[in-house]
């Protein structure tokens, strides 16, 4: 929560902060550097996950926990997930964010929607200049030096 106080307004950041830690120890911290960047996805979870692998040497960080200032938006959730922390905590809820103009129910109520029924159009297309779609995952499959992910 400190980091959140202390990053709010500086660089271009809002009011988020982060921490990684492992067994108690912090390994990584962040704060929101959207409009500083510029990098819409400079959250401050990002941030902390991003810092914690470099100090760790690894994208895989079981047994971290994430502590966060305000509840997670969907992409720092996800990034958590494919981080494979053990949990996260946080202090503010996302309806705090809100009221202060940092709303994501939008995309809360995106993700639940059908995807042909989202504002964002996403096709999907078999391949692209005659080469198949799924021929980057089968050249990764057939790498013998692959690192699994």
């Amino acid at each position: 929560v400190a980091l959140g106080v202390d990053s709010a307004g500086r660089d271009g950041g809002g009011p988020f902060g982060s921490v990684v830690a492992v067994g108690g120890r912090i390994v990584g911290e962040g704060v929101n550097r959207v409009t500083g960047t510029p990098d819409p996805t400079a959250h401050a979870e990002i941030e902390a996950i991003r810092s914690a692998a470099a100090t760790l040497g690894t994208n895989v960080l079981v047994g971290a926990v994430v502590y966060a200032s305000c509840e997670p938006c969907p992409m720092c959730l996800a990034a958590c997930y494919w981080a494979r922390v053990d949990g996260v905590v946080f202090a503010a809820a996302r309806y705090a964010a809100a009221a202060v103009g940092f709303d994501d129910a939008f995309l809360h109520d995106e993700l639940a929607m059908a995807p042909a029924d989202r504002r964002l159009r996403v096709r999907h297309v078999d391949g692209v200049d005659g080469v198949d779609g799924g021929a980057p995952f089968a050249a990764w499959v057939n790498n013998e030096a692959r690192t699994p992910y």
